[in-house]
């Protein structure tokens, strides 16, 4: 029978996703066969399986630190914000329809919750342990009698959690002490330890404060991380863009932020070459200085590529080189045409023109895996590489005669995620914006899937070291 431990927060972003990938990667050393589970997430940021199927990526992130392959049952419900307090609701990989909070909160998310309990019943069948990330806080009232990620999977499944705060960003204690207080007394029976997240500085004069904790809540404290620099592993959240900027480097690429950006870890292969300054530009002076603007995806491609006009960034856009990826490849053709209404009410908008394509907005998703082919010109550079792995997320058909990459001069774009992850590629088209600097190009000294895999060693060793694990493993039932 499986073991579970659930990693819940105080707030967003305070360090579920990257505790619950270190315990799969700390588990999986020890020899247990152990999965990630998340019943519910919200983000923009997500992956396609092997099988088609759409997922977020934290729970890709966390699969492949277990050694396993990601699969939907690890994240069986998926809402991607689509404007307007809506979302687009995906269960089991497949989206299912667009929902406005309320119909969703008011009585969906229970029905979701059912393929949710599905879901982790058939991960228990094969797994040794299941770690749980929940979502946001669990003393959110408002959200409570419909919630399906938090409280309701602990009790559900009988499991022992975690609770995380950030010391970063301040008021640690008064979070602790008011989420516990906020829960229902079954619920806090629940909490089984608190974890300390993001400390900077001298644990020892923080010895204090851990008293005053398990005085206050009797919940002992397992551990106090320290603040990780350059973490390296995949986040949903669009608050960890701040994070992800690289400087220093003599090529400087913008990506822009879209309101509706999707798919932000395409780009953390490029961050992390030595000769990147990347940035996400929210503004057009920030262009200036760019040699390559990114174009990325999109979940609302219309509303953006509105955006971008009414603020004033096209001039720029249009001055440099630039990529387009997926909603950002289908803002750079002639037309886009959305018949049926399915992201904005606008029916035809003119693109960016800077490539000769027209789309056309579908009822169908197509998600699926793909290895392609790259040849093609950029900025006078032949970008010849072979077997390149990525996979597709959209709505729109765009007439591209088989082809995935289309290029004009100092312009291409492609519907392929994660084309970047593909080192001789990543390069090629790297060394192609060097020598238009007049720049020597770079031999290929990056493996960005082998250094994923030490940050995944790097990760758990730290919290290896900084968390009590025989506390871990007897709450857990050992």
């Amino acid at each position: 029978m499986a073991k579970y431990i659930m990693i819940q927060g105080t707030a967003s972003h305070v360090g579920k996703s990257i505790l619950t990938t270190a315990l799969c990667r700390i588990f999986f050393r020890e020899g247990f066969k152990v999965a990630p589970f998340k019943s519910q997430n919200m983000a923009l940021n997500s992956f396609v399986t092997a099988d088609g199927l759409e997922m977020g990526r934290a729970q890709v992130a966390q699969a492949e630190a277990a050694n396993i392959a990601p699969n939907v049952l690890m994240n069986p419900v998926l809402l991607k914000p689509t404007g307007n307090a809506t979302s687009q609701v995906i269960i089991n990989g497949k989206a299912v329809g667009i929902m406005s909070a309320a119909e969703y909160h008011g009585g969906y998310s229970l029905e979701a919750w059912k393929a949710a309990k599905i879901a982790v019943a058939r991960l228990a069948e094969e797994f040794d342990i299941i770690v749980i990330e929940g979502a946001g806080s669990p003393a959110e009232v408002n959200l409570k009698a419909n919630d399906i990620v938090n409280m309701r999977v602990a009790k559900h499944l009988n499991a022992p959690v975690i609770l995380v705060a950030d010391i970063d960003r301040g008021g640690c204690l008064a979070s602790i002490v008011g989420t516990l207080a906020l829960l229902d007394d079954d619920e806090r029976n629940l909490v089984k330890g608190i974890v300390i997240n993001k400390f900077r500085g001298d644990v020892k004069l923080f010895l204090p404060a851990v008293d005053f904790l398990e005085n206050k809540t009797g919940k002992p404290v397992l551990g106090i991380l320290p603040y990780i620099e350059k973490i390296g592993v995949d986040d949903e959240d669009s608050v960890s863009l701040d994070d992800k900027i690289s400087s220093g480097g003599e090529i400087n690429i913008a990506v822009i932020r879209l309101n509706k950006l999707s798919n932000f870890t395409d780009f953390d292969s490029l961050a992390g070459e030595v000769d990147v300054n990347l940035f996400y530009a929210r503004t057009p002076a920030e262009l200036e200085t760019a040699d390559l603007i990114i174009l990325p995806g999109s979940k609302n491609t219309s509303e953006d590529l509105i955006w971008l006009k009414e603020n004033n960034f096209v001039a720029q856009i249009l001055k440099k080189p630039v990529i387009g990826i997926c909603g950002g490849f289908q803002m750079l053709g002639r037309k886009i045409f959305d018949p049926l209404q399915t992201e904005s009410r606008y029916i035809e908008l003119d693109g960016l023109n800077l490539l000769p394509l027209e789309t056309t907005f579908a009822e169908n998703k197509f998600t699926r895996q793909v290895t392609v082919d790259a040849d093609f010109e950029f900025l006078g550079s032949k970008i010849c590489a072979k077997n390149l792995q990525g996979y597709e997320i959209h709505s729109g058909v765009t007439n591209l005669g088989g082809e995935k990459f289309i290029a004009a001069g100092n312009v291409f774009g492609t519907y392929v995620h994660g084309i970047f992850d593909n080192d001789n590629f990543r390069r090629q088209i790297l060394n192609a914006i060097r020598r238009k600097k007049n720049l020597p190009p770079l031999e290929v000294t990056k493996n960005f899937r082998a250094d994923k895999q030490k940050n995944y060693e790097r990760l758990a060793k730290i919290v290896r070291e900084n968390l009590n694990m025989e506390l871990l493993k007897k709450i857990m039932g050992w």
